[in-house]
């Protein structure tokens, strides 16, 4: 006997748990014990893709499509009543919806806890697969993923899932995503990917809620966040029309990345009724960051800065946080660079990801682009500590920005620069290297802050 096969039941189905299920199935040739071991594996991984021939129009053959149906169709029966912790289903090709709607109810009856499709009915992505309604009816599920533009438009009335802790969507239209955020008491991390609400006013409340992830959004109304037990927030999206509630009084983390048409932005048209609401969309997202004020870690896009220029007179001050982290390029401004500093009593750590931005007589006194009179200004009330560069491109226009945060930055006292690496720089060049490292000495030789280059 060979020493896999001496393994006590157990072991070997939490091994067998590591495969796709075609994979465990394959196992089942080797003897019967195998065979019988499939009918006790908890976790079940099923991929059309990995089931059927890769080649140009095979699968979608109908024979091809019905032999998987069949296959997961045996797969069930052979497990019968088994208890089943997780079920990851996904299917690209053109299977039966009732088939798989029957699948899902038998895993649901069988007590899962994590549930995983990704449903694609047709090529086209015309016909979307309506998920049964037993989905929000379940007293075990712990986890939910929905992907594929799966249809929930029709959520609403008797849906309550209990146990609840995880639920993603990407792809998807919602109508009534109040009433199911309701339904869900327990709910600890939402992720939302690629969603469209229809709904006049959206909002997400949730007493429970502790991480929230949103992406590729479009909120064509307003947006509320009413979720007080938030941790960690992160917002990828254009701007919603108005922020009227945001309570996150104990946010720890958050992550915005605001998506902005730069040209409107800038050169709003005023005889444009579309211009004249993204203008008004971006004055009141001061709004959004009120709700951020108690925040220990922020990070802001480069588009994030150019829509808070548009209301730096409404910026809150920021009195919890330490960690301030932001992305340049040199497409978007520093016009809020200013403010935001002053508004930060308490910072300790600046992490700045590209030196290089849009230059600008409105950037003010955080960088050295243009030369005015209260240089350096908003930099001598902020207090921090620790000042992290990366992406740094060895150019002489990013030694004087360097230069000037060393002068201007009272309590700095180490300031780590990490040059670029996905790209050629100007440091290749061997003449410009030693240059930047004389200079890089001189500097650490005209300050207390200890200045590395990484």
């Amino acid at each position: 006997m060979d020493r896999v096969s001496s393994l006590p039941n157990e072991l070997l189905c939490h091994i067998l748990s590591f495969l796709t299920t075609k994979e465990a199935a394959l196992t089942s040739l080797l003897s019967k014990r195998w065979r019988n071991l499939l009918a006790f594996v908890p976790y079940l991984y099923i991929d059309d893709s990995v089931f059927l021939h890769p080649e140009e129009g095979k699968r979608d053959r109908p024979e091809i499509i019905q032999s998987f149906m069949d296959f997961v169709d045996r797969i069930l029966a052979l497990q019968s009543n088994s208890p089943i912790r997780k079920f990851s289903l996904k299917c690209l090709t053109e299977v039966d919806s009732n088939r798989v709607d029957g699948w899902i109810s038998n895993v649901l009856a069988r007590g899962v806890l994590d549930l995983d499709l990704f449903i694609i009915l047709d090529s086209e992505g015309d016909d979307h697969y309506l998920l049964p309604p037993k989905c929000f009816q379940s007293s075990t599920l712990v986890s939910l993923k929905l992907d594929g533009g799966i249809d929930i438009g029709w959520v609403a009335g008797s849906i309550f899932l209990p146990m609840l802790k995880t639920l993603t969507i990407n792809s998807a239209r919602f109508d009534n995503f109040e009433i199911l955020l309701h339904a869900l008491p327990a709910l600890e991390e939402l992720s939302l990917f690629d969603v469209i609400w229809n709904d006049q006013g959206v909002n997400i409340s949730s007493a429970s809620l502790k991480t929230l992830t949103i992406y590729d959004i479009y909120c064509s109304s307003t947006l509320s966040f009413d979720t007080p037990s938030l941790i960690y927030f992160k917002y990828t999206g254009f701007v919603a029309k108005d922020y009227p509630v945001v309570n996150m009084k104990n946010l720890f983390d958050a992550r915005i990345i605001l998506l902005l048409q730069i040209q409107r932005a800038r050169e709003p048209d005023e005889y444009h009724w579309f211009d004249q609401d993204v203008a008004l969309r971006y004055s009141n997202v001061w709004k959004l960051f009120l709700g951020l004020q108690n925040v220990t870690n922020l990070y802001l896009s480069p588009g994030t800065l150019e829509v808070l220029s548009r209301c730096c007179e409404s910026m809150p001050v920021f009195k919890n946080l330490k960690s301030l982290a932001i992305k340049s390029n040199k497409e978007r401004g520093w016009q809020a660079m200013p403010v935001l500093l002053r508004n930060c009593p308490h910072l300790e750590t600046l992490v700045i990801k590209g030196l290089l931005h849009h230059v600008t007589d409105k950037c003010g006194d955080a960088c050295d682009c243009i030369s005015r009179e209260d240089k350096g200004r908003s930099l001598t009330s902020c207090p921090v500590k620790m000042l992290e560069i990366r992406g740094f491109r060895g150019t002489m226009k990013e030694m004087t920005m360097i230069k000037h945060f060393l002068v201007y930055f009272p309590c700095l006292k180490e300031m780590n620069i990490y040059v670029e690496e996905n790209d050629p720089t100007e440091l290749r060049v061997p003449e410009v290297s030693k240059c930047i490292m004389q200079m890089m000495e001189e500097y650490n030789k005209l300050s207390s802050c200890n200045v590395e280059l990484l």
